[in-house]
């Protein structure tokens, strides 16, 4: 993502040109984990690289803001969380949470990744067509998700995931994904589509395995970072 001061780690694709960029948040960018609105990735980009400009705001104040020459979307987990629901509940565009019971019988991954990979690139070539309007070249980051970046959670991590786990059914219904070979085979298709829609990709999860120390505390769950874990990102 590009603002008009280069960020001081920039994807392959960043350089050091004085521009603009508009990200898109989801609860991930938005503020699950984070222990106030300054530690979210929305205001960790909005803050230091574009200051007093209404970028949160964009549909109202398109106007009084500079031109955009990328946007960015970080997403793609839940697209493979709901692929676990039977067909009836995909409908046109998808499942939603909360939309019925837990089926008994579900595809295995590989069907789940197909999947959600054809309904999340469906979606950003949607997208790529609203960015090019813009003129915005359009880019999709695949979301961290704790077991595709680390093998083993740190000991902290663990402990919270399985207190988590007593009172949720993450572990019951996605152990099956939660895996790195998963996280990698889904990244490929991603990848693949976003090379034939003109998108440019990076896997979160490979990036931030490679930018945390080892013992850098990342998630407060399998899906939402600590402060240092959005810094990080």
């Amino acid at each position: 993502m590009r603002f008009r001061t280069p960020l001081s780690v920039a994807p392959p694709w960043a350089s050091t040109a004085s521009t603009s960029a508009c990200p898109r948040p989801s609860r991930v960018i938005d503020f699950v984990g984070a222990t106030g609105d300054a530690a979210t990735i929305t205001e960790r980009l909005w803050n230091p690289h574009a200051p007093r400009l209404p970028w949160p705001l964009f549909t109202l104040f398109q106007h009084e803001l500079p031109p955009i020459e990328d946007t960015m979307l970080l997403s793609g987990v839940n697209n493979l969380v709901l692929s676990r629901l039977p067909e009836e509940k995909q409908g046109r565009h998808g499942a939603f949470f909360d939309c019925g019971p837990a089926p008994d019988i579900v595809p295995p991954p590989d069907r789940r990744v197909e999947h959600a990979a054809e309904l999340t690139l469906r979606h950003l070539g949607v997208w790529g067509l609203l960015a090019n309007a813009l003129v915005a070249r359009p880019a999709f980051v695949l979301q961290p998700l704790a077991p595709w970046v680390r093998e083993d959670p740190l000991p902290r991590e663990k402990l919270l995931f399985e207190e988590l786990d007593e009172v949720s059914n993450f572990r019951r219904f996605h152990s099956d994904i939660s895996t790195m070979e998963v996280g990698r085979a889904y990244a490929d298709r991603l990848a693949a589509g976003c090379a034939r829609l003109g998108v440019r990709f990076l896997d979160m999860n490979v990036a931030l395995a490679e930018a945390a120390g080892p013992e850098d505390w990342l998630f407060i769950d399998r899906v939402h970072c600590t402060d240092l874990g959005y810094d990080l990102v």
